[in-house]
């Protein structure tokens, strides 16, 4: 458990975040707009979509996480399950943003997309899962979570980066476009140039999966000897206080973020009338999501990990307040929006680090008050919060687009519709940000002595 860890094998470790973010960031932010403007879904059928996919990912992500945690194999317990799952989740994502010839409007057309919709999230598990679940198995100590935990994050948000920046310009290439704007685009174009990226998106995420899997060396990595049970499951999670609360003020910071970075296409799109203009946007966020990345390392010399994560959310809550400034008062530039998202996109990209950190100290704690350690199971609340978010994040866009009949087909939007777009993209965020960061500082209580003492028993307790 204590033995060091190469820098090799951590950049090694952190090179797999890049592929399963490229998944992830295209799934996120523009499988909506996708399905919207390329394909002509109703929002409304997607408004019940999200909802029923999450219901399934309530089942099926404690499963994936208890059955990792039963694993073990030459490989080891972890690396297996990311090859797998990246190979499985890069065959659902190609065949979520290709169309196979089926008729717009045709009700095969609302199963196809259910089918692949729901498979994504089941996919991304068998891979995500695992993947962070890592973590705690590389060192016990808090500064070598936290340095680990920033080589991943880091990654991650190149992956993400890659994906915000990138997809709109690759986007009109491959759709054979003379238009640089997706606003511009055809439906045609669009589904070719969607198309082709996802599948390009896909090859590299299984071959960073490789480099990932044959790059790492699993430590501390022991089967729990039991067989899955959902009921056993359930009573894991619900009786790990901690775990719950991570849960509760997790889902509602990032369901801010996930709010900003899905209704940005749409309010650049809609409102402002240049998506190509998102592209810049997105510049600013993923230089702060990198700056982010560098707040836990400088700012643990004199602080805390609990004062540095209520930093984080402080300042991500100032940056999306700015936004609000500049959106509503001049006129959205984006150079000033840009400036304030910035700023926010530290504080993110800081809170996503520190997240992966607590996490890992919730493992300790369930075992430090149930005797049992479910490393995976635990780390599967991630993937599932992270889903949740999203899902709150869809509800509400969904059910406003259907209120104010916006239509992803038409030149121009009402506006009806571009208001509430403009409300989410800047009044929505920070509200949930600050709620996150009251509920954090009043219930989670894994810091100082106590989370000294949890470490202790653990530690003693697997040297006995």
């Amino acid at each position: 458990m204590n033995d060091k860890v190469p820098f090799r094998e951590k950049i090694g470790y952190g090179v797999g975040a890049v592929g399963l973010d490229l998944s992830y960031g295209l799934f996120y932010s523009y499988l909506s707009i996708y399905l919207t403007n390329a394909l002509g879904i109703s929002s409304l059928f997607l408004l019940i979509l999200a909802p029923i996919a999450r219901v399934w990912d309530g089942v099926n992500d404690p499963m994936m996480g208890s059955i990792v945690d039963y694993s073990h194999s030459k490989m080891g317990k972890y690396r297996p399950w990311i090859l797998r799952g990246a190979i499985a989740n890069a065959v659902v994502l190609c065949f979520l943003f290709n169309n196979p010839g089926i008729r717009s409007g045709s009700v095969w057309l609302y199963v196809y997309v259910a089918v692949f919709y729901v498979l994504w999230g089941m996919t991304n598990t068998l891979a995500d899962i695992p993947y962070w679940s890592m973590i705690p198995s590389f060192a016990t100590q808090e500064k070598d979570r936290n340095f680990i935990s920033t080589v991943a994050r880091t990654f991650s948000g190149l992956g993400q980066g890659i994906v915000l920046i990138l997809t709109a310009p690759i986007v009109a290439f491959f759709g054979k476009s003379s238009e640089s704007s997706l606003k511009a685009m055809t439906p045609e174009s669009l589904r070719l140039g969607f198309g082709k990226w996802s599948m390009i998106a896909a090859a590299l995420l299984v071959v960073f999966a490789c480099i990932c899997v044959a790059s790492t060396k699993e430590r501390n990595a022991v089967p729990s000897g039991e067989k899955f049970s959902f009921k056993n499951a359930l009573h894991e999670i619900r009786h790990n206080d901690q775990l719950m609360v991570f849960m509760l003020f997790a889902m509602i910071s990032n369901a801010g973020y996930y709010m900003t970075s899905g209704i940005s296409s749409y309010y650049f799109n809609a409102v402002l009338g240049d998506l190509n203009l998102q592209s810049k946007f997105n510049l600013f966020g993923a230089v702060g999501s990198v700056l982010g990345i560098g707040v836990i390392p400088v700012c643990s010399k004199f602080m805390n990990n609990r004062s540095i994560y209520r930093l984080s959310l402080s300042m991500a809550a100032v940056g999306y307040i700015g936004m609000a400034i500049v959106g509503y008062g001049f006129g959205g530039n984006v150079v000033g929006l840009g400036l304030c998202y910035l700023v926010a996109s530290i504080g993110i990209g800081s809170m996503f680090v520190n997240q992966t950190v607590m996490l890992a100290d919730v493992v300790d704690y369930g075992e430090y008050k149930l005797g049992k350690r479910s490393q995976s199971l635990t780390f599967s609340m991630k993937g599932f919060l992270q889903k949740m978010a999203y899902t709150l994040q869809s509800i509400i866009m969904y059910a406003a687009f259907s209120i104010t009949r916006y239509d992803g087909t038409a030149l121009e939007q009402t506006a009806q519709a571009k208001g509430v777009i403009t409300g989410m993209m800047f009044l929505l965020p920070p509200v949930l940000i600050l709620i996150s960061l009251i509920v954090f500082s009043k219930k989670f209580k894994i810091y100082g002595d106590f989370k000294q003492e949890i470490l202790t028993a653990v530690s003693e307790k697997h040297n006995a």
